[in-house]
């Protein structure tokens, strides 16, 4: 599920739901395993500086459910309150047997980034759902031998990203 919580940027929801649903089947995961949030620079900066202690907006942060740090900056209780969430959000979800997490994505720092790096907004969206749901899945290109890269690359072609 994806929740647009930001206003600055004009998204393309039903091509983004449909390439997540591609990524969930390719990956064998079910579609509520996973609530992605489209928030704004601000609230991803917080989350951002709590979470990694660095002091500005990024484009995508992923609250994996286990992690109790997560768990404090879970997209459905940390700034964002229960009334932005409808019923169908992620919070019905949380109780499902197999719950990987949420990810935070910043459309206006996308876009930014997405001009810096000549490819389309929507392909750049992409390309952020995917990097986030492999984080979710337990890969860290931080502390990995490049195992992240060499998958979300193989992914990345096999979905048409390039």
């Amino acid at each position: 599920m994806i929740l647009n919580r930001q206003r600055r940027v004009r998204i393309p929801i039903r091509t983004l739901e449909n390439f997540f649903a591609r990524v969930c089947r390719r990956l064998r995961l079910p579609a509520s395993s996973v609530c992605i949030a489209l928030v704004t620079d601000a609230h991803i900066a917080r989350w951002n500086r709590s979470y990694r202690r660095k002091p500005r907006p990024t484009d995508v942060l992923s609250f994996p459910a286990g992690d109790s740090k997560a768990k404090r900056l879970s997209l459905a209780k940390y700034e964002l309150s229960r009334k932005d969430f409808s019923s169908t959000s992620c919070t019905s979800f949380t109780s499902s047997n197999f719950y990987l997490g949420d990810i935070a994505i910043a459309p206006a720092v996308a876009r930014r980034n997405a001009r810096r790096l000549r490819r389309s907004f929507t392909q750049e969206m992409k390309i952020l759902i995917l990097h986030g749901i492999l984080h979710l899945m337990g890969y860290d290109h931080e502390t990995d031998t490049g195992q992240m890269d060499r998958f979300e690359q193989r992914l990345r072609r096999e979905l048409g990203l390039g």
